[in-house]
């Protein structure tokens, strides 16, 4: 290899060779694309639709930008030049016809398919030529999304414009070609929502990207039509809020969606493409009111079909009310809404014909049964078999149905709208991309097992940052292939960095992103002050529990502070051309999600201090206020400064000015005297006081042997000044992460945490014991069963005295035992930590990777399995989860089960398993919610279903817990068993100890 030449290599899988007659393509398959002289020019009939023509265009401007040479796009055989690149069109290009004729290329592996394309080299295609490489598509889309992939294939992201993803410098360029089919795509129509687009897009389109328009208009959507092709994505449902005028306000907008070969679509509320926010004025026609008004509203879709019936389009079948309101309809009775719903789409199909001069069934049209229209449905509403059914999620990444076997047969199929951003109750989530990628894997592949292939749309808001999500869910849709395990997810999303930031980075990166996911999953940043909205309220104390299971609110903290850290380290040292897209794809969405965190979670930490008069109170709620001014000076960076300013007024830091979003207020301690010590310890919100009698706060919570627990204390400072602090343990087992220390008001430190934790090999055996009689109060162990020691907190003018209690027994009966052991009255369990796992007759567990609290979670597969709800059945046939474990307490045990918040399948499926302790007949818990009730809520908004199961516990002692499938599809994260001693928490307490 020369000095200085690059080769890069792409290796395909080989999904299908063309076979040909006539010349061999060169033995390595290597092409160079740009030599040290020129660049390779390309060839295109001029009967080629024009999104040829822009394909073309953006890749030789790619080329340009990589190497400074530009490819010439040539409408004729060039004379002089041997080698060059022909890109053409089944039926349009000539110099396919003639290939094709001269049995040099065969053409039928992918006539007539669906935007597939081929690319291969070709050795002397014609006389006195070299060899040429031949790109060849089923249809335009086939053909733009071939001439593209080359720029793939050099090296150029399809967001080197949209995230200014700069590609690396080269002066030479070859690529290494396999003979390879690329298609047909998994999804007929993949595409994007543009929504609520208020704060975003709309305003930076109107006052920076297209000024003279004032609006998302042609020039904008030309540049969402080029992301598009390059992502081979190929239908948008186009911006629809009141603040942007209709798509089809601007002519221009429909003839740029046809150049780069877009469909367009609507929403669920935009009948007909119709934009009913904006286009329907009731002063000057009426109401928007059918079973009144038909004649107008019919008028309105006439109109429409007859404007968009000479390019692609899909026409939104139905109606709903007035922004994405239910349908006012005489006296709202069900059945006489679904009579008129009906005829509204015989109606609709009628104008179709009668607009275009073709048969409806032949007119791509969808029917979205969302919200009340998905009951209506439910309920017996008769749909034209040739209109796809497009399902919808709940809004927050669950899909509501999917089709029955019946359904699944129909010729019009199903299709997706998903959601990645959204508006609305209970909590609006338009900031930040905060939707876990496994989580939309998991659902739209489930989608696609059955059958809903027709379809797909993502509401992707802005568009920014929600890049990684969009590039994902195009990806599946094209090739869900590439995609058969959750363990895809982690390899596409190193793959994605990897090409934008180099693979030296790429697991590191990968890594963050991963940690950032999961924590959004546990709690979504826009959902972080427990406000909810429409009605929208105020913030509310946190579930975040700061005295119990080693404060949970410390712990989040902390994730996100280190996530924060890790981000601005690899900023620091990535390479300048490399930082404007480190900034958007990653940076700022971390940093931002951090931050959020840090100023509701100081925010608590504030409240929660100030009523212990705790000085450190003030610099919790300084901490709270900088977390915010931080928000504000990044999102003013963002849009002023970054990439100069061509991004301002793209990013918002408040959608929709909602609490959540606001500075958050500080309490002030009342204590504000002479400096003095205080001290508080885990397990007790109250202080320790110096009442020896009447105290409860002044010991630790037993240290078990068999979990191996730790705790901690806070020694504080109240009021203004410095203490001077040391502890001391009274024997020598027990370990402090800190034995002294100086608190002081002015500068320094206002609090110090305390570690304890017992060197077990020193602690001192207690009495033996067979069964460990503790009863029901895990604190009440019997004298003799456990070694007592105590702490010493010395402060000039004050002792703290802290108990210590450690249960450490002569017990032969954990020395073998395998599973889990019960720690303060329960035993908390990663649902992937089985003991056991068996098949049923026609399922199995299977473990997803990357989702769920604990990073796991549990699924029976496949999907199409039946559901087996009769008792003996379940014994006989369900596939079971076993776990072991051990109890000191015994009686009555709660079994808890949090599962992945999913919905049915459809009517007569349920999200179902079953739970037994030992011999016990099991018991069936569901997870299926309905409609928008409070506990659907509470799920959303935590990405997590509880349910639970009385059992009988008979004795201390070794026990098994089964789960069995009922439905397939039911996700477990985790589960506890509760004997009495879970404090109420947001997460489950830790995992006890598995032996």
């Amino acid at each position: 290899m020369k000095r200085g030449k690059i080769i890069l290599i792409l290796f395909f899988v080989q999904l299908g060779n063309l076979a040909f007659s006539g010349e061999p393509a060169n033995k390595d398959g290597m092409f160079t694309l740009v030599s040290k002289q020129k660049a390779c020019n390309i060839l295109i009939d001029q009967e080629e639709d024009s999104v040829v023509t822009i394909a073309a265009t953006l890749y030789a401007n790619d080329i340009l930008h990589i190497t400074g040479k530009k490819p010439v796009i040539l409408n004729e055989k060039p004379e002089k030049e041997k080698t060059f690149i022909i890109a053409g069109t089944l039926g349009k290009s000539k110099w396919i016809k003639k290939l094709s004729s001269e049995g040099k290329v065969d053409i039928a592996s992918i006539k007539g398919k669906w935007e597939t394309f081929s690319i291969q080299v070709i050795n002397r295609p014609f006389p006195s030529y070299g060899h040429i490489l031949l790109i060849m598509g089923s249809d335009r889309r086939g053909t733009a999304y071939g001439i593209l992939e080359l720029s793939r294939m050099i090296g150029v992201s399809p967001w080197e414009w949209w995230a200014d993803v700069a590609p690396k410098k080269q002066k030479e360029l070859s690529i290494s070609v396999r003979n390879k089919i690329f298609g047909p795509p998994s999804v007929k129509y993949r595409g994007i929502f543009l929504n609520d687009e208020d704060w975003g897009l709309q305003r930076w389109a109107a006052l920076t990207y297209e000024p003279e328009t004032g609006d998302i208009g042609p020039k904008t959507y030309a540049k969402i039509f080029e992301l598009m092709l390059r992502l081979k994505a190929n239908t948008i449902w186009p911006a629809m809020h009141s603040c942007t005028k209709p798509f089809y306000s601007y002519p221009e907008n429909k003839i740029v969606a046809d150049k780069y070969a877009i469909v367009v679509g609507t929403s669920h509320c935009e009948p007909m493409l119709c934009n009913i926010n904006s286009e329907w004025n009731d002063k000057a026609v009426g109401e928007w009111r059918y079973d009144t008004n038909s004649q107008r509203i019919q008028g309105l879709f006439e109109k429409r079909v007859k404007e968009s019936a000479p390019y692609e389009s899909i026409y939104t079948m139905g109606i709903r009310g007035e922004h994405d309101s239910p349908m006012i309809v005489g006296n709202q009775d069900s059945e006489e809404q679904i009579k008129l719903l009906e005829k509204v789409i015989n109606d609709q199909r009628q104008i179709l014909k009668t607009e275009t001069g073709k048969v409806p069934a032949t007119i791509p049209q969808a029917f979205i049964p969302y919200k009340e229209v998905l009951t209506y449905y439910q309920e017996g509403l008769k749909v034209p078999e040739d209109i796809t059914l497009v399902w919808t999620d709940d809004n927050y990444g669950y899909i509501r149905q999917l089709s029955t076997p019946k359904e699944q047969k129909r010729t019009g199929g199903a299709g997706i709208y998903y959601h990645t951003s959204y508006w609305g109750r209970p909590h609006d989530y338009l900031w930040l991309n905060s939707t876990n990628p496994v989580l939309l894997w998991e659902e739209m592949n489930k989608a696609y097992q059955f059958n809903a292939r027709n379809l797909w749309i993502l509401n992707c808001g802005d568009i920014k940052p929600l890049e990684y999500n969009i590039e994902l869910f195009l990806d599946m849709a094209w090739d869900i292939s590439r995609f058969p395990s959750s363990q895809s997810i982690h390899d596409h999303m190193k793959s994605w960095y990897a090409a934008k930031f180099g693979t030296g980075r790429s697991q590191e990166i990968t890594d963050l992103m991963e940690k950032y996911f999961s924590l959004c999953y546990t709690r979504r940043p826009e959902f972080m002050a427990w406000s909810q909205t429409e009605p929208t309220t105020k913030p509310e104390a946190t579930e975040l529990n700061q005295v119990h299971y080693h404060d949970e609110l410390e712990q989040r903290l902390d994730a996100w502070q280190k996530l924060n850290r890790k981000a601005e380290e690899l900023y620091s040292i990535i390479p300048e051309n490399q930082k404007a897209a480190f900034y958007q794809l990653l940076y700022y969405p971390i940093t931002g999600a951090s931050l959020i965190n840090q100023k509701w979670l100081y925010y608590y930490k504030n409240l929660m201090e100030a009523r212990q008069d705790r000085s450190s109170a003030l610099w919790c709620g300084k901490q709270s206020e900088e977390a915010f001014a931080r928000i504000v000076n990044e999102t003013r960076y963002f849009n002023e400064k970054l990439s100069n300013g061509k991004w301002n007024h793209i990013m918002s830091m408040s959608p929709r000015n909602l609490p959540v979003f606001k500075e958050p207020s500080m309490s002030v301690p009342a204590y504000r005297g002479k400096a003095k010590a205080g001290l508080s310890l885990e397990g007790y919100e109250m202080e320790v006081n110096h009442d020896i009698i009447n105290s409860y706060s002044n010991v630790l919570p037993v240290f078990n042997a068999y979990t191996r627990d730790s705790a901690f204390m806070d020694i504080f400072l109240k009021g203004e000044g410095e203490i001077k602090w040391k502890a001391i343990p009274k024997d020598p087992w027990i370990s402090l992460s800190h034995e002294d220390g100086i608190l002081n008001s002015f500068h320094g430190r206002q609090e110090q945490r305390i570690w304890v934790r017992l060197i077990w090999p020193e602690v001192p055996r207690g009495k033996s014991a067979k069964e460990t009689p503790l009863g029901h109060d895990y604190q009440l162990i019997p004298p003799g069963y456990k070694i007592t020691s105590s702490i010493d907190i010395v402060t000039p003018d004050t002792t703290f005295t802290i108990g210590i209690s450690a249960y450490n027994p002569e017990f032969s009966d954990l020395e073998n035992f395998k599973g889990f052991v019960e720690g303060q009255g329960y035993v908390s369990i990663n649902a992937e930590d089985y003991n056991q796992a068996k098949d049923g007759n026609e399922t199995s567990w299977q473990t997803i990777d990357g989702l769920g609290y604990s990073g796991k979670v549990i699924i029976p597969l496949p999907y199409s399995a039946p559901s087996i709800a009769n008792t003996q059945d379940i014994i006989n046939k369900s596939p079971v989860l076993e776990y072991n474990f051990y109890t000191f307490n015994f009686g009555e045990a709660n079994v808890h089960v949090q599962a992945v918040p999913t919905h049915p399948f459809y009517e007569g499926r349920g999200v179902r398993c079953a739970v037994a302790i030992d011999d016990s007949d099991p018991v069936i818990i569901d997870f299926h919610t309905f409609g928008r009730s409070q506990e659907w809520k509470q799920n959303v908004l935590k990405n997590a279903a509880r349910k639970s199961a009385k059992q009988i516990i008979s004795k201390a002692g070794k026990h098994t817990l089964k789960i069995w499938m009922v439905d397939p599809g039911v996700m477990i994260d985790q589960i506890l068993i509760d004997l009495g001693g879970w404090k109420d928490s947001y997460a489950f307490p830790p995992e006890t100890n598995k032996l």
